[in-house]
């Protein structure tokens, strides 16, 4: 079959490569001039199947109360006249419960897991590197009430079989030795070994060469404008380089998806929550991080690329704006400065900001929907990176008609819609 995938973002680029190797003949369009240049550019670096977890949760509520307050805020709400901030929020809370979260998360988990194990085949399989390593993520306790909370999601990873470690202050700084500098700042931690980091946009740029090898076509500068319908099928896709057709259709075009489908009687679930990064030269390897800190109480994570120290966090909404705002870079700058004061030169750090595609239970859209060539593979939230080659997968074997590796069921928009 002839593909045509709208999107060519760190998961737009993985779905080529599986449909590509499946035998397909697969087209990639994007706005952008190559591949990975959104929210795939500067992310947090990491692929944390065992962090994974919805923002939607028992007490957050309140808990973003707490933060909005917070000087260095990890949470930021912008004045938005558009009404689908309200919808999307009233849905969000209506899964800030017990039962809503074990549920979602363990969605995100079986997902999370099995893409890192895609992830490891593709790697073997390609010898593609990009800045990876497999040192685990380190959850980052300031204060004994988040210890005695750590309960709340090893429950889970108990029950997929994740492994974990819960640290003292010496067990934290025996995985990451640079915080013994700072050993007073922090009571503890969870260790989740089997989490991996790297560059998202290194990767995907060399996949998506890799997928051009295989005979991928890959369409940059091209403005999707419309998608094209007759008799519940897709008839082509209206670009400003003209009507493109194909057989199957994949949206993977991340918080940018919903206004595509919506006028075809889809509504998805999906609004851009904006983040922000800092990447920094590091200048004393010893006393930069080895893998992944989360930096629990301002929500930052900080990761170590090659030479450099990726920080990332912050949940803003704000509509589609990608304006750089200087309070968020002081609340990155604060968190990697008090962990790992000497690591890198914050000063020369480059500022980015990115919209991540956010559903309100955290789990993707990913599956057929009522259009019955037209796929969907959004929605990843911060776990774009962590979702990617499980999800791509998923749907190469799910267009395929073959039986994916994991449960689609409860992935698919007709869930979405059904609840909506």
């Amino acid at each position: 079959m002839k593909i045509l995938i709208l999107g060519s973002g760190v998961v737009g680029t993985t779905t080529a490569w599986y449909l590509s190797r499946a035998g397909h003949e697969v087209e990639v369009l994007d706005r952008q001039p190559g591949a990975g240049l959104e929210t795939s550019f500067a992310n947090a670096g990491q692929v944390s199947p065992g962090y994974s977890a919805p923002w939607a949760g028992p007490g957050v509520p309140f808990k973003a109360l707490k933060w909005l307050m917070m000087r260095h805020r990890p949470f930021v709400i912008w004045p938005n006249p558009e009404g689908r901030l309200a919808w999307w929020l009233a849905r969000m809370l209506s899964n800030c419960t017990e039962a809503a979260y074990r549920i979602n998360k363990s969605r995100m988990v079986r997902v999370a897991e099995y893409s890192r194990d895609m992830l490891k085949e593709l790697r073997a399989e390609t010898g593609i590197a990009y800045d990876h390593r497999e040192g685990g993520t380190l959850q980052l306790f300031r204060t004994q009430q988040q210890l005695d909370h750590v309960g709340d999601d090893t429950a889970v990873l108990d029950a997929y079989g994740v492994p974990f470690e819960v640290l003292d202050n010496a067990g934290c700084i025996a995985s990451e030795p640079a915080l013994a500098r700072v050993k007073e700042k922090f009571v503890g931690g969870l260790r989740l070994p089997g989490d991996e980091t790297g560059d998202a946009h290194i990767f995907t740029q060399r996949l998506a060469a890799l997928c051009a090898e295989r005979g991928v076509k890959f369409r940059y500068g091209v403005n999707i404008q419309a998608l094209e319908t007759e008799a519940g099928a897709m008839t082509g896709v209206r670009t400003d380089q003209g009507v493109l057709t194909a057989d199957r259709y994949v949206l993977a075009l991340g918080s940018y998806s919903p206004a595509l489908v919506r006028p075809l009687g889809i509504t998805l679930p999906v609004y851009p929550v904006k983040g922000y990064s800092i990447t920094v030269p590091i200048t004393n390897p010893d006393a930069a991080p080895v893998s992944t800190v989360m930096d629990e109480t301002y929500k930052v994570a900080i990761t170590r690329l090659g030479d450099r120290i990726r920080v990332g966090g912050t949940a803003e909404l704000a509509g589609f704006s990608h304006t750089l705002r200087r309070p968020r870079r002081e609340t990155l700058e604060y968190s990697v400065r008090d962990l790992f004061p000497d690591g890198g030169d914050i000063a020369a750090a480059s500022f980015w900001t990115g919209l991540r595609p956010m559903t309100p239970d955290g789990t993707p859209i990913v599956g057929d929907t009522p259009i019955k060539n037209l796929f969907t593979n959004t929605g990843h939230g911060t776990l774009g990176w962590t979702m990617a080659c499980g999800s791509g997968r998923l749907l190469a074997d799910i267009i395929d008609g073959k039986t994916p590796g994991i449960d689609s069921a409860d992935l698919s928009v007709e869930r979405y819609v059904a609840a909506a």
